[in-house]
């Protein structure tokens, strides 16, 4: 069982920057890849980033790819999403997410823990 705490959401303008951080406790944190998606209400989750557990391989969202950035740290047991340039449509709820292979992936149904989710508002 993994549990995963994710934190740094809040409202931002457009053009400013954020950062989530997800903790994860329960299992061997490199032996996991990660994951940041997002949902809006009335829409399906969307895939953001994906980490290897080595953190050599990451995928990014051609939505957000040159604005965000997904890292790990692996002795801390930790995962980041920096978010540069945001836009309102970036506005959702982010959720952090952990596969129990090492791969990273990047459809939702691919995760076997997630976290309880963290709002980014970004207004105009």
């Amino acid at each position: 069982q993994v549990q995963l705490v994710e934190s740094g959401g809040g409202l931002v303008q457009a053009g400013d920057s954020l950062t989530l951080s997800c903790a994860a406790s329960g299992r061997t944190f490199s032996s996991s890849a990660m994951g940041w998606f997002r949902q809006v209400p009335g829409d399906e989750r969307e895939f953001v980033a994906a980490i290897s557990g080595s953190g050599a391989t990451t995928y990014h969202a051609d939505s957000v790819k040159g604005r965000f950035t997904i890292s790990r740290e692996n002795a801390k047991s930790r995962m980041y999403l920096q978010m540069n340039s945001l836009k309102p449509e970036d506005t959702a709820v982010y959720y952090c997410a952990a596969r129990s292979g090492s791969f990273a992936r990047t459809k939702p149904g691919d995760y076997d823990w997630w976290g309880q989710g963290t709002q980014v508002t970004v207004s105009t």
